[in-house]
């Protein structure tokens, strides 16, 4: 269930983080045939609150607000000593009943003063991470990475890593379909592994023509190929050391793991949209076999291929009886 949202603000608001939120989930697009979300802001009290660039936010809701919410929004505030117990103790009581938060940057450290980082694993902002593992010794914190998914306490790094934690989010539980639907509408990428790292050292393609915009281009159009470091390498005229380093420069992450979340992406859309058998999805999506598709897509998001045909399957394209995968 994905349905009632709540964003939680304190000041100083960052207006991005706070923005994600309002972006992802607070948009009605049920004219597009997505999902609509009863979306509100919450805060330790209701009325104005300051943003750090200047601005006020008048907050309509306490934390009373938090009662019922299926997911919570921690965005990202000044870091403090102290955090107002009302909202961590509505942040403990939507976990305890079933729902789950996100936090985005520094809200990890409400998430943490909270209790809920507690034997789990985290992540915020590469500058506060330090900090974090400090003031919460009881969480591992993983500091070079988007987000950490520790069910039901999901964790991101700054600001557009908030958006990648959000979609994650949405896609685990209403489908690649939907999660597409919403970046379309954004304008982002549809997906970014939650353990790429935060800082790419060459984010956008260079003007010498170098890019590897081509190739992960003609990649995405080839899943199903078994392709070397090697023979990747040499379509770009490169020694696989310098093209490995390279994908890491441009990408954030290897050439395999970015390749097996391509591949997982595109076994999700054939699942949901068409009645193929698991294993022909497995050799057009570049796996070789069932086995192979169960493993990484159990890996990569905690269910099996027909389980979650079962959820995100049209009427039209359920399983097939006699599939066990």
């Amino acid at each position: 269930m994905l349905k009632n949202v709540v964003a939680v603000v304190l000041e100083e608001i960052h207006p991005f983080e706070l923005g994600v939120a309002c972006e992802v989930f607070g948009l009605d697009r049920t004219a597009d045939g997505l999902p609509g979300y009863d979306f509100a802001i919450a805060g330790a009290r209701p009325g104005p609150h300051t943003t750090h660039s200047g601005f006020a936010v008048d907050v309509p809701h306490g934390p009373e607000r938090l009662a019922g919410a299926d997911l919570v929004v921690v965005t990202a505030t000044t870091i403090r000593p102290e955090y107002p117990e009302p909202l961590l103790a509505g942040l403990r009581s939507v976990v305890a009943d079933g729902g789950r938060v996100l936090s985005i940057c520094s809200g990890a450290f409400v998430l943490g003063a909270a209790g809920l980082l507690d034997d789990r694993r985290s992540t915020t902002h590469w500058r506060h991470s330090e900090d974090l593992a400090r003031r919460f010794p009881r969480t591992a914190v993983e500091p070079d990475v988007l987000y950490v998914d520790d069910d039901p306490v999901i964790t991101s790094a700054g600001t557009a890593a908030g958006i990648d934690a959000c979609l994650h989010l949405v896609r685990k539980v209403q489908g690649a379909e939907v999660a597409r639907g919403i970046a379309r509408r954004m304008v982002v990428a549809p997906h970014r592994e939650g353990g790429q790292a935060q800082f790419v050292s060459r984010p956008l393609p260079g003007g010498d023509g170098d890019s590897l915009a081509p190739l992960l281009d003609w990649m995405r159009h080839h899943l199903d190929r078994d392709c070397t470091v090697e023979q990747l390498a040499a379509r770009v005229h490169m020694s696989p050391r310098t093209f490995a380093r390279r994908f890491q420069q441009e990408t954030g992450t290897t050439p395999h793991r970015w390749l097996t979340g391509q591949r997982v992406l595109l076994a999700q859309r054939l699942l949901e949209s068409t009645a193929e058998p698991v294993d022909a999805i497995a050799a057009r999506c570049g796996f070789g076999n069932a086995a192979a598709l169960r493993h990484h897509f159990g890996r990569r998001l905690g269910t099996t291929p027909l389980a979650y045909r079962r959820c995100f399957a049209g009427p039209d394209d359920e399983a097939r009886p006699d599939e066990t995968v």
